[in-house]
């Protein structure tokens, strides 16, 4: 592989690693402030129960997106100096941004919400989840402002090769930024609740039968019943934000080579661009019209009109199927165990359980699919009509190259097994009697 290549290999390996953790503690943060909140409200010992375990989850889960979110920034200067060097002027303020609120606000809370729930009053630990809460999101919309514009870029004017900025309003605000933004955060609370009631499950299996458990698992259900649903919705708006503004992505999406009306939805193919066909498909004729044009005729684009200027097929065509088919999974499952609930009147069988372990990180699943659709159906532009991938790769020998992302992968691996296995050890150990942590007093409510 030439350096280019493994350079590519290495920053999406990076981000592959990182993204999986502010997906978790962006909804988390608010699902614990809502934890919290309950408590404050109606003094039950189930919503701090609930607080206590999954504050740790949430520490975790910050932690290694902080450290891993590090290693990417490295990059922009080891692996793509052209990057900074043409369209810093834009990205860079828009990076910054998001560390002078969001990460300020986090840093100075983050603490307090830790360690501080026996040690000040209530009313200020609460105030501290909700700032971090709030951080959390204030970094989602800089980060997905930036990336956002390098989808779709706006505000901007070309000076001597270099981006400057003409009007910030239009360059955070860009045309895929309210699309792109809604689909994130969705996708957040939609990991974070079935990773909430994954480990529901399991601590369930293990014979914890205790009011948080249950609180903790309706919770994850409910978010997830109620929001894929909502996720739907928001990303058919994100598509045909996307066909209108990135036809060349949508069409790898749909594995379209001819331009034409009456285009079927692909369940399955074979894309091929060699001979710029799909060697086999099976498919539903006129539904991708329908869903992109939502009429049966409309004329949706095709590859052959953007040759040279397309993404690689196969890759942007099965993530998307991926996503999709991962979504409907989640749709499907928290319907099911929710009547599953109501039929057994709280009462979950082995089964269902089982089901729900399997579930647990079905959100990674979908988020990473969702991300490589994005990231890999913009190529072979960074910045989407501005930069090309080519032009911003630094001149590193590709030995080096191999020789760092080896050791990354090898790092991230050891890791996410960590991770992994640290998670279920911590729901494993709850549901040893005894275990959970002391909550404050009760009765009377600490004072707010």
């Amino acid at each position: 592989m030439d350096a280019l290549v493994l350079a590519r290999i290495q920053f999406a390996a990076n981000i592959s690693f990182h993204i999986l953790f502010p997906t978790i503690t962006i909804a988390l943060a608010w699902i614990l402030l809502f934890f919290k909140v309950q408590y404050s409200r109606t003094g039950e010992s189930r919503w701090i129960d609930c607080y206590s375990f999954w504050v740790k989850v949430f520490a975790l889960s910050f932690a290694l997106g902080v450290v891993s979110g590090i290693t990417m920034s490295f990059q922009f200067g080891t692996n793509w100096p052209g990057f900074m060097e043409r369209v810093g002027n834009v990205v860079g303020p828009l990076l910054s941004y998001e560390i002078l609120t969001a990460f300020f606000l986090e840093a100075a809370f983050l603490g307090i919400m830790l360690f501080g729930r026996s040690k000040v009053p209530s009313w200020l630990h609460t105030l501290a989840t909700a700032v971090v809460a709030v951080g959390t999101f204030l970094s989602a919309f800089w980060i997905l402002s930036a990336n956002s514009w390098m989808q779709t870029p706006q505000g901007h004017e070309i000076r001597d090769g270099v981006a400057h900025v003409a009007d910030w309003m239009q360059v955070i605000f860009n045309p895929s930024f309210p699309y792109r933004l809604a689909h994130m955060l969705l996708a957040s609370f939609l990991t974070g609740a079935f990773l909430i009631a994954g480990l529901s499950a399991w601590r369930w299996l293990k014979g914890d039968r205790s009011d948080a458990v249950r609180t903790a698992l309706k919770t994850g259900l409910v978010l997830g019943a109620v929001l894929m649903p909502v996720q739907i919705v928001a990303g058919d708006m994100h598509g045909l934000n996307t066909l209108e503004h990135q036809p060349q992505k949508v069409a790898a999406m749909e594995g379209n080579w001819e331009t034409g009306s009456k285009v079927p939805l692909l369940l399955f193919a074979l894309p091929d661009e060699a001979s710029r066909s799909n060697r086999f498909e099976i498919g539903l004729p006129g539904v991708a019209s329908l869903i992109l044009k939502h009429d049966p005729n409309g004329v949706v684009p095709g590859l052959n009109d953007y040759v040279g200027n397309h993404p690689p097929v196969a890759p942007v065509f099965w993530s998307f199927r991926v996503m999709v088919g991962t979504g409907m999974a989640m749709l499907l499952v928290s319907w099911a165990t929710l009547w599953h609930l109501r039929r057994r009147r709280g009462d979950l069988s082995g089964l269902m359980a089982k089901v729900l372990v399997g579930m647990t990180f079905s959100g990674w699943v979908a988020t990473l699919a969702g991300w490589y659709v994005t990231e890999i159906g913009r190529q072979p532009w960074l910045v989407t009509g501005v930069l090309r991938t080519a032009e911003a790769a630094s001149a590193v020998p590709p030995a080096h190259i191999g020789l760092s992302l080896a050791v990354y992968l090898l790092t991230y691996a050891g890791l996410l097994v960590a991770y992994i296995g640290t998670l279920f050890h911590l729901a494993g150990k709850a549901a040893q009697p005894g275990s959970a942590a002391p909550s404050p007093t009760l009765a009377p409510l600490p004072a707010e």
